[in-house]
């Protein structure tokens, strides 16, 4: 059962509902399409407590104004699009509690240009062929085929089960954004179809993205690229992150919503968790290229993975320490051996009632708070 959740006050530049996409159907001529960003949506989802592949909301450059119609819990993932709560900074990359009436706001893009709200129990739009996301060029998934404007409601899925929390591993790096993108490729499909001159003009360059580049693919401006007999190959599949290269030698980095087949030779593949950092690189950005091999790549996906399986299993039990606060001071509770009191819970969770009955005594004054800390 869904309920209307989430109204948009304000659209943003381009924002739209996406899931992981609708593999299966490139035969037919229907692009994957999906979000660009894959590990932030699915770290979203995770942080929310929803299947990873739940549909949420993509943001791109200008986020969004959004009232929260529900008590509900959020998580926002991807690029750092400057989030303030009911007015209040908001951390990207945590999950957060909302309250009916709560409005959601982005007040400039900081690092990276795509962000990801999820919120418990995910978005409930039609699906449509197997995915609830938008590809705009055709009209539908989505929200009626389109980007949201001011006005829309929004329904969302009854989260499954009580939400715990979860986090983001402290002792885990975010992926980095920035300016410059340094990708890691496979060589390939057809590599052979270039001169050694281009291979190593594409490994040894610094490109940059063009104006011309959308969710389809990104266009790069440097040096140009040669084919040895001509750019034209039997039309075949697109792969996600493949290095297209037309006759004009401007290499283009097939993305989400990527044609099926192309008929051009493709120089080389970027991987996959890298193809999800260049999902936030802007135009004018920087890109360079080295060669990876193929179970590095396979290691650095399975890692992602882990990574990802560590958010939803919730946060590991911790110990947190007691103290009291007198005139304004905080001071930490101790025994009479000057070992701090603590007490074990979940992060982010609240805590059951402890039977430990705790004084303070400061600058010679015994204080009791209360007859039992709670």
């Amino acid at each position: 059962m869904s309920q209307p959740s989430l109204e948009i006050v304000k659209s943003g530049l381009f924002t739209t509902v996406q899931d992981l996409g609708r593999p299966g159907y490139q035969r037919f001529g229907v692009p994957v399409s999906g979000v660009m960003d894959r590990f932030a949506l699915r770290a979203a989802n995770a942080l929310a407590g929803n299947d990873i592949g739940a549909a949420a909301l993509e943001m791109t450059v200008i986020g969004p104004s959004i009232t929260f119609l529900i008590d509900t819990w959020a998580a926002l993932a991807g690029g750092d699009l400057a989030p303030r709560l009911n007015d209040a900074p908001l951390k990207t990359w945590r999950a957060f509690k909302v309250s009916a009436g709560s409005q959601l706001t982005f007040h400039g893009m900081q690092d990276g240009m795509r962000a990801y709200l999820a919120i418990a129990g995910g978005i409930d739009v039609p699906k449509v062929m197997g995915s609830r996301s938008t590809y705009v060029p055709s009209g539908f998934g989505g929200f009626e085929g389109r980007a949201l404007v001011a006005g829309d409601n929004l329904y969302t899925f009854a989260p499954d089960g009580e939400y715990r929390a979860r986090f983001m591993p402290t002792d885990r790096a975010l992926p980095p954004y920035g300016d410059t993108h340094e990708l890691r490729v496979i060589l390939g499909p057809q590599h052979e179809a270039f001169t050694p001159e281009s291979t190593e003009a594409l490994l040894s360059s610094t490109f940059e993205i063009s104006l011309d580049s959308d969710r389809m693919g990104y266009v790069l401006d440097g040096p140009a690229l040669q084919h040895v007999a001509g750019a034209g190959i039997i039309s075949d599949g697109n792969p996600l992150g493949a290095i297209q290269v037309p006759g004009d030698g401007s290499p283009t980095i097939l993305l989400a919503d990527r044609g099926t087949t192309g008929g051009y030779a493709r120089i080389a593949t970027v991987i996959g968790v890298d193809v999800d950092r260049m999902a936030q690189a802007v135009p004018g950005n920087s890109v360079t290229f080295s060669t990876i091999d193929i179970e590095e790549a396979q290691g650095l996906l399975r890692e992602q993975v882990r990574l990802l399986e560590e958010i939803a299993a919730g946060p590991p039990e911790v110990d947190q320490r007691i103290a009291v606060a007198v005139d304004g001071v905080s001071f930490e509770v101790t025994d009479v051996n000057g070992k701090s009191l603590t007490r074990a819970t979940s992060a982010g969770s609240t805590p059951a009632k402890s039977p430990q009955h705790v004084t303070a005594t400061v600058g010679g004054g015994t204080y009791d708070p209360r007859p039992e800390f709670e």
